[in-house]
């Protein structure tokens, strides 16, 4: 079989690519830029073309293409695809969550949906399976050091470990038979536009489950519980997990990852372990070994001449995640000083949530989460931003309504040589964002400064 991806090196797509690429599948694929994801799978055997994308990358014969949400209509390789469609009924065009979705019919699958968490929770779930012979095939958001760098493992058994995203209502696409669902608070305005729609698609994607299924929901989320309230007689098993069980107190002590929020994720996959039939002894072993995920709190250290800095790259961009990951870090270094520079994600996201930024990042300098933050360059998204709300924010805008002498913005070409000349020996950098803001750090000031970073997987 012959498939074709678009936007072949986002995180997600490039699971699917490397699944079919393992299956005995021809992949070929296409990106704007070059990444550490699309040169792997280039290694394992796809074709990658690189740059604008155009029709004329399809290769002929083609039998199924799939691409990424982010992919507009008008994108030339789809409209393509479409044109191919129409003269060959039996090609087949897929999104990434109607791919996903394809393909999770033929497992026993665990889907983790919620805004924060997915990620952590989902590796931990599938790691700890291994561990337990489970032997799952995993496809999550980021990437594991366990899965040799990558966000996707093929296993032998039913099982399949899916990180269920709600941007576009993409969990919409799937039907598992556990769902995880960490917590609900309001994001992806731009296709939601309230808190009430965004919580009516969580409830059309649990009511997925069946009557055998079983939900492991977070008793301390207002607005999960709120949802299961709404509804007198849900068909399936209900399990509630909360940092106030007894659980809490044994991964708060033999986690590998800081922050409550960490020991949350622990106890919702705890939970889920438990439904597999994994004895609770055996999935606390597993999740003591959890070592952290690809930009989940990933900690670094390098040196600059006489200077050494602890660098904790993560990829928090919503102001809860912020808050989160802010406060884990003045937990972890309680006595050392902490300089963040954090990079907005999205402008249409920075407009939407502007308030919501301003007012975490006002209570962090004032409760020293953080010593100095600095808000750099806003990180584009191709193909989801629109002009009106270029016009309306800036990284600059959001550092000047931050009203703390501690948080101001810097711009991104400005961030090695201000580390260079300002930070302290022994310093800690928070590199935040869903973005490439990590980029400044391991690669222009590795190559700037002779700095050599040694990315430890442990805290």
């Amino acid at each position: 079989m012959k498939i074709h991806f678009i936007g072949i090196g986002g995180i997600g797509v490039s699971a699917i690519a490397r699944h079919y690429l393992e299956s005995g599948c021809k992949i070929s694929g296409s990106d704007l830029a070059s990444s550490d994801i699309s040169e792997s799978l280039k290694k394992a055997g796809a074709k990658i073309i690189i740059g604008e994308h155009n029709a004329k990358n399809l290769p002929s014969n083609i039998d199924k293409i799939i691409y990424s949400p982010a992919v507009q209509e008008t994108n030339p390789e789809l409209k393509e695809a479409k044109k191919l469609q129409s003269l060959n009924p039996n090609i087949k065009i897929l999104s990434y969550p109607q791919a996903l979705g394809e393909l999770a019919k033929n497992y026993y699958t665990i889907a983790v949906c919620g805004t924060h968490g997915k990620s952590t929770t989902s590796s931990m779930i599938g790691l700890a399976m291994i561990k337990a012979e489970k032997d799952p095939t995993i496809v999550v958001g980021t990437k594991l050091k366990e899965l040799n760098n990558s966000n996707y493992r093929k296993g032998k058994s039913k099982y399949l470990v899916i990180e269920a995203c709600e941007h576009f209502a993409s969990f919409l696409n799937y039907w598992p038979q556990i769902i995880i669902l960490t917590n609900i608070e309001l994001d992806h305005l731009d296709f939601y536009k309230n808190l009430e729609n965004y919580s009516k698609s969580f409830k059309k994607f649990i009511k997925h489950l069946p009557e055998t299924g079983c939900l492991i929901a977070n008793k301390d989320d207002e607005n999960t519980q709120k949802l299961l309230k709404s509804e007198k007689n849900w068909n399936f098993k209900i399990i509630n997990y909360s940092l106030k069980q007894k659980e809490a107190k044994i991964l708060e002590k033999i986690l590998k990852i800081p922050g409550k929020h960490n020991i949350s994720n622990g106890l919702a996959a705890l939970e889920a372990l438990k439904a597999l039939g994994i004895k609770s002894e055996k999935a606390i072993e597993a999740l003591s070994e959890f070592k952290g995920s690809w930009r989940r709190f990933e900690q670094g250290e390098f040196n600059s001449g006489s200077k050494k800095f602890v660098l904790i790259d993560d990829y928090a961009h919503h102001p809860a995640e912020i808050s989160a990951t802010l406060k884990a870090a003045r937990e972890k270094f309680s006595d050392k000083k902490i300089c963040c520079f954090f990079q907005p994600h999205q402008y249409k996201r920075t407009d939407l949530l502007f308030k919501d930024f301003v007012k975490v990042l006002e209570e962090a300098s004032k409760k020293k989460w953080a010593d100095k933050i600095f808000i750099t360059d806003i990180y584009d998204v191709a193909g989801r931003e629109d002009k009106l709300s270029k016009k309306k924010v800036s990284a600059q805008k959001l550092a000047g309504a931050v009203k703390s002498k501690f948080v101001s913005y810097l711009p991104k070409e400005e961030i090695t040589p201000f580390i260079k000349d300002n930070l302290e020996d022994k310093e800690i950098i928070l590199a935040m964002g869903a973005g490439n803001i990590y980029q400044v750090f391991h690669k222009n000031i590795c190559s700037q400064e002779s700095i050599k970073i040694k990315l430890k997987k442990t805290i």
